[in-house]
This record gives C-alpha cells, structure tokens and sequence, in this order.
C-alpha cells in the first residue's frame, strides 16, 4: 500500500488546500509520484489539488465509505512516491462526541501520520498553545509535524518558530509560508470556484511551489510519510454500474462525479461515453443509462435551457428504456424548470416533475444515509447507502410520483423520503459515495 500523509487544520479556512497544492506542486517538479487525495466527500478542493500533482484526486471518507472502498481507492494508486491527503474542516471536526467520519478518524483508518497547517495571521507565542493542544488531545491520532500559514514577516516567522522550539519541540517543525495574497483561491456558496474557472491556475501552482520550495522542508515531509495500514481485499463497486453502456454528463455544469465511482463501474464490466450538455451534445444514443453528476446547473440554467439537441437525445434515451439517474444538479437539470438567484426561471430537461429555485437560498447540508424504497438500477427495494447532500436549493414542487429514498442523517435520525422516479428517469439531492454495508 502506498506511503502518504494528511495535512491537517485546527479549522476550515485556514489554507490547508493551498499549502497541500503547493506541495504537490513541488514535489512533482522533484519528479515525485504525487497521487492527492480528499477528506470527506468534497469535489472542489480536489480538482485543484489534482490540477498541481497532474494526477486524479482520491476521496477518502471516514463515514461514507466502507473500509474495504478505502483501501481498494489507495491500492489502485499503484506505485506513488506518495498519497497526499487533504483534511476537511478541522482536524476533529465530525458527527457527535466521537467525531466521527472527521480527519482524524480517517487517519486511525490508514495509519497516516497527520502534519496540521496552522493560520498564524495574528498569532504569536500562542501558537504553542494551539500546537500542544491538537498533540495531545487524542493521543491515537499521530501528529507528525506542524506547517505555519500566512506569517506576515521573517520577524514573525522566528518569534514563532522560537516559540514552537521552546514548548513544542516533540512536533517537527516544517516550515512557514509568507502571507501572499497571489495564492488566494475565490470562492462562491458551495466553496471555490471550480480549478477550471480560473485561467491563471498555472501561474498560481507554479508560484506556489516556489514558495514551498523556498519556505517549507519538503524533503522532512516527504519522509514522514508512512505506509497505509490497510490490507487490499476484493469488494464490489461502490456503486452497481445502471448499465453496460452508460453516458456521463461532464462539463462546468455536472463536474461533481466521483473517479472510484466510475472507476467502479468500469471495473464492473461498463464503459462509459461522456457527452457536454453545456455544448448542447446529446447522450450517445447506443447507451443504455445516462447519469448526470451534480454541480452547477444554476451558473448556467440560460444554456441549459437553450440545449435542445440534448434535452431531445435525454427524451429519446427514456422513450427506449434508458436508466437516466441525476444527482443533486443533475436531479435539478432532469425538472421542468429551475430559478435562478435573480428570480428568473429556466426550462430543464423535463423529464421529472420537479421545479427548483435559487432565488431564496436555504442550505441543506451533511451525510445521508439513503434506503431504496423501491428497485432500481441501484438495486433492489430496501438496498442501503451512504452519501452526502450540500445544495442551497429550495423545491417549490415535486410533483406526483414515487420516492426514490428514505434518508437518515449521519446519526440515524430520519429526514423522511427524498428524490423521485418517474418510469425508468429517477435522481434526488443525494450524492452517492458507497454502499452502506
């Protein structure tokens, strides 16, 4: 299994996903096999970490995924130099007490050593404090090393590390990075902007990996990296592939699907033909199922509304049978209409009864677990998974028809039933991530 590390925070927004592409960047420019990976179910952070190691970013999540998907995910990262790890939220951020599902859970998982990035922005000798806290709050949870952000001096810079010398000196130091305001990542509601929306992301991941080079130790990172304690064993896909032949939306709009999701599928004997509904392409018409992944159809609910040869090869994929299947986006582009953030509303794809709207936003947010509640593509009535929903849209109607889930929280408390099936057309608000046993 390979040798990686999670890099870390004591809380969201303190630049760990910057420092983590920084650092792929640079060990790539060593030549180093980089494979990044992801915390939890995010799509966003990983595009940008897979952007600077030139390879596919890997989700790893603690409570959505079985421990056989995990270590089935990181044996398919073959011979890496080494499996960077992007945390989420804080380091023990997670569900109850026990903080499960969070960063630290997953490192009890793999057996990674844990480097936490520290926002030092308005922190001084303080900063043992915080150091000392995370070492020794739960002492199962390894940490190896420590890496400033954001220090605004080389005056700052060695108050700190004096600071961390004198108190902390059983946490290997790693380095600091100046305060650079050319390495800050916009963001919209969902988190940032996706990787491919920004023109100047090579200018960013090179000027980042300068400043790793010239700041951090990277050679000592490298080497705390520890091999993953999980043994590889056969497992069935995540997800059972809807068809033989299956057509996957892929573009700005639909970006958030999972790579062990596909990869799943096609190791489940399926091929898979990506169309742009954004070019108004339809699905090949020799498929079988068609998936639309979520993502952003509000940003572009104008030409999706415009996209008549796609809607039209969407329709005649249902007239013949086709299994179409949308997630949270993709639920959303497969209604009637959809309103956008100024009020204006937009025709979708129309092949389910559901109409959304952007213009009041209400976040839904967290870990679903999600029963069929009748067979499906998925399998068969009563079938269990796990997944997460995050979208600020509110459903001004569903329509008649059946449920396609009843869902539970992360702890179990019921939310009641979700999504709709309409013939052989179905999709909610859920992502899917795994099977949940």
């Amino acid at each position: 299994m390979p040798n990686g590390l999670i890099l870390a925070a004591p809380a969201s927004g303190s630049g760990k996903t910057v420092v983590a592409l920084a650092l792929a960047a640079a060990l790539r420019r060593r030549g180093k096999r980089v494979v990044p990976a992801k915390s939890g179910p995010d799509y966003i952070d990983g595009a940008f970490l897979a952007a600077a190691a030139g390879a596919p970013c890997r989700n790893l999540d603690a409570w959505a995924m079985r421990r056989e998907t995990i270590a089935a995910t990181l044996a398919a990262c073959g011979d890496a130099d080494l499996v960077l790890c992007e945390g989420a939220m804080g380091l023990f951020d997670g569900i109850g007490a026990g903080s499960i599902g969070s960063t630290a859970a997953l490192a009890g998982i793999v057996g990674w050593p844990v480097v936490l990035v520290a926002d030092a922005a308005g922190v001084g000798a303080s900063i043992s404090a915080l150091v000392q806290g995370f070492a020794r709050h739960r002492p199962e949870t390894r940490l190896g090393g420590i890496i400033l952000n954001r220090v605004g001096s080389a005056r700052h810079r060695a108050a700190l590390e004096a600071a961390l010398a004198r108190d902390v000196p059983e946490v290997a130091y790693l380095g600091a990075l100046t305060r650079d305001a050319a390495l800050a990542l916009p963001s919209r509601h969902l988190g940032l902007v996706q990787a491919s929306e920004l023109e100047a992301l090579d200018t960013l991941i090179a000027r980042a990996a300068e400043k790793a080079e010239a700041e951090l130790d990277v050679a000592r990172i490298l080497a705390l990296a520890a091999p993953a304690t999980l043994a590889p064993e056969k497992t069935a896909p995540p997800l059972p592939p809807p068809g033989q032949r299956i057509a996957v939306a892929r573009d700005r709009a639909f970006a958030f699907a999972y790579a062990f999701v596909l990869e799943g599928w096609r190791a489940a004997g399926a091929s898979l033909a990506f169309f742009s509904p954004l070019a108004d392409e339809p699905p090949d018409p020799a498929c079988d199922a068609v998936y639309l992944p979520g993502g952003y159809p509000e940003l572009h609910a104008g030409t999706l509304a415009a996209a008549r040869r796609c809607r039209a090869g969407l329709h005649a994929a249902a007239a013949h049978g086709a299994r179409i299947y949308g997630e949270c986006g993709g639920y959303m582009a497969l209604g009637r209409g959809l309103v956008d953030a100024a009020g204006a509303r937009h025709e979708m794809m129309g092949l389910l009864p559901l109409e959304t709207d952007f213009s009041e936003r209400r976040l839904q947010l967290g870990y679903r677990e999600a029963r069929l509640l009748a067979s499906s593509p998925f399998g068969a009535a009563g079938a269990r998974y796990r997944g997460h929903e995050f979208h600020y849209a509110t459903v001004r109607e569903e329509g008649a028809g059946d449920a396609l889930f009843a869902l539970a929280d992360g702890e179990g408390a019921p939310l009641g039933a979700a999504g709709r099936v309409a013939g052989t057309v179905m999709g909610s608000f859920v992502h899917l991530l795994d099977r949940a046993s």
